[in-house]
């Protein structure tokens, strides 16, 4: 399944996004930490580089995140000029507290009253940008729902006489190149319901917990996984939680165990789950063709 999900406001968003730019000294992006470079819109990069601008990039979510996976994330973000990467929780006031200083770093040069730094909060669909831009006004100025594309406008806060702050819609782009790319985003919910199959989605992502994390599968709904495919994954949960069609005699719902499986992976209730590293992306990239699935990797 190839997943694509560009709804109009977008096209709108990206335009606005694009003059914003040149009157943004620091561009903080946020990424989910599970799958860092799935969810980098490369629209956000292509406006970075055209106005030259610095990027705190967030990789936010990590408290759902592997821990490790995360730490080579940072090393291959932070090796890359004009980036600083960090990894939160947008949900902790003691992450988001730093963020600030962060930008100010990137850029010294805006530091007093006649130069305000000038921030501008992007990202993708339900990444946790709105959770961020309340956390940082300490109000609640953004919108914040389960469903991706909830922000559809920007808006301007000061956060001070020395700073400003615009959060902007969640952008996707027209077109996701990669396969897996494009199934990891909707596994983490960054994609509108119906632009995907959630059954396909939840066997890839079940493919990727059996190569990965097929430990974490045992402990959460008791079954062994040996020799078992992402198929088989979908409907022995439907059999263990009762998941079953009414007059077919037995036969597993497979769509309402995809959701559990889903819903699982994305509250963190399976365990800390990263979808991508570096290495498996660099393998990705290389491969001939497009993978559905990420290749397996040790990093």
């Amino acid at each position: 399944m190839t997943i694509q999900w560009y709804p109009g406001h977008m096209t709108l968003a990206r335009k606005k996004a694009a003059e914003t730019m040149a009157l943004t000294d620091v561009v903080i992006e946020v990424v989910d930490a599970r799958l860092p470079e799935a969810s980098s819109n490369p629209m956000i990069h292509e406006l970075r580089l055209h106005r030259q601008r610095p990027c705190l990039k967030i990789l936010n979510k990590a408290d759902l995140a592997d821990p490790l996976v995360t730490k080579a994330w940072l090393g291959y973000y932070n090796h890359q000029p004009g980036i600083k990467a960090v990894a939160m929780s947008s949900k902790k006031p003691a992450d988001v507290a730093k963020v600030p200083k962060l930008c100010q770093a990137l850029a010294p040069h805006r530091d007093d009253n006649l130069k305000p730094l000038r921030m501008m909060i992007m990202g993708v669909p339900n990444a946790g940008k709105s959770t961020l831009m309340n956390a940082l006004v300490k109000r609640r100025v953004a919108a914040v729902g389960d469903e991706p594309a909830v922000t559809k406008a920007q808006q301007r806060f000061d956060l001070g006489p020395r700073m400003t702050l615009v959060d902007t819609p969640g952008m996707l782009w027209p077109k996701i190149e990669h396969p897996s790319d494009g199934l990891m985003l909707a596994a983490s919910h960054a994609v509108g319901r119906n632009a995907v199959i959630e059954e396909e989605v939840a066997v890839f992502l079940a493919d990727i917990l059996l190569r990965r994390y097929p430990a974490l599968l045992t402990a959460r709904y008791a079954f062994a996984v040996a020799e078992l495919d992402g198929a088989a994954v979908l409907e022995a949960v439907a059999r263990k939680r009762g998941c079953l069609l009414k007059g077919k005699g037995g036969e597993p719902d497979l769509e309402k165990a995809a959701m559990l499986l889903l819903t699982d992976y994305r509250s963190g209730a399976l365990g800390r789950i990263s979808l991508e590293t570096p290495a498996s992306r660099a393998a990705m990239l290389a491969a001939p063709g497009d993978r559905a699935t990420p290749p397996l990797d040790t990093a």
